[in-house]
């Protein structure tokens, strides 16, 4: 009886690292199958060692494949234990394992979005960009460490679980637990997005609603402020106390105030449903920019922004 041919963790680490770059050959009509077969090769190699079944190996895995670049990792896992096991004499045709592939890489790609794209980078993009805005350096290092150890950290284990796991992970699939987590995370998703759309956009609406007067006590009277240091600091104490409409004698209002006091950040959740509706209807992204510049432009001409 021959000896098992059995992947050793340093092969599947090998495959763990080309899987990186499965996106690196992308195509318009298999897509990530240029990628997906070179990252595994390695396997391909130690599990076959008659040169007509490396090539038979390899062309099965050309065939069609996309899915999130992330989430490929388990699939890629029960293919190199499917792969093994007929590498070992057992009954797993090359119909089988692109079956799994199939089946697999649909769910799964609805789960990375939502988990990587709107709430993990949006959640440390969030947090290394207020280092940033604050001067600390720390800012876009910390983004790009955190974000590639989660990343890297999580290829590898889930490529492990779907390799021990094997073809059991494929009827997993089906169950009710996978549509929970993809709405947790789309829900957790949303609601990050939601609440940095008041810090992230801005929109300020300058027409002048009206000119009042304000009466005397409203506003800082600077002709009875002194110009030494007792003058300043009661200029700046009654600014506490009174507000930014304290500075003059005339209280003006803009058409944003009156905005800002109705819903503070109404302006910008608008525009943001406004951006996710166009999107939703195929709308090119390049479009939807420069028609946001186009009328940022024009309405700062003409004076209403």
């Amino acid at each position: 009886m021959a000896e098992k041919i059995t992947l050793t963790k340093q092969d599947r680490k090998k495959v763990w690292w080309r899987h990186q770059f499965l996106q690196g050959s992308w195509n318009y009509e298999r897509m990530q199958n240029g990628g997906w077969c070179y990252s595994i090769i390695p396997a391909i190699k130690k599990l076959y060692s008659n040169k007509e079944d490396q090539v038979a190996a390899l062309k099965r895995h050309m065939e069609f494949y996309n899915t999130h670049p992330y989430v490929s990792s388990p699939v890629m896992g029960v293919t190199l234990a499917l792969e093994e096991e007929k590498a070992n004499g057992e009954n797993v045709d090359d119909t089988a394992i692109q079956g799994v592939k199939v089946g697999m890489m649909g769910p799964l790609a609805g789960v990375g979005d939502p988990v990587f794209w709107f709430t993990m980078r949006p959640i440390l993009g969030a947090l290394g960009a207020s280092l940033a805005l604050s001067g600390n350096i720390l800012g876009p290092i910390l983004f790009f460490v955190l974000w590639n150890v989660i990343r890297l950290a999580f290829m590898w284990y889930t490529q492990e679980f779907g390799y021990n796991v094997g073809t059991k992970i494929a009827k997993d699939m089906s169950g009710g637990l996978l549509g929970k987590i993809t709405q947790g995370a789309s829900i957790l998703g949303m609601f990050i997005i939601g609440a940095l759309v008041q810090r992230w956009v801005s929109i300020s609406f300058t027409p002048v609603v009206s000119s009042v007067a304000q009466s005397e006590g409203a506003y800082i009277d600077w002709s009875q402020i002194q110009g030494n240091a007792d003058g300043i600091k009661s200029a700046l104490e009654q600014y506490s106390s009174l507000g930014a409409t304290g500075l003059n004698q005339i209280k003006v209002t803009t058409l944003q105030q009156n905005l800002d006091s109705l819903i503070p950040g109404l302006a910008a959740l608008l525009l943001t449903l406004l951006c996710c509706k166009l999107l939703k209807k195929k709308v090119s992204p390049i479009t939807i920019i420069i028609a946001l510049f186009v009328v940022g432009i024009i309405g700062r001409v003409i004076g209403i922004m």
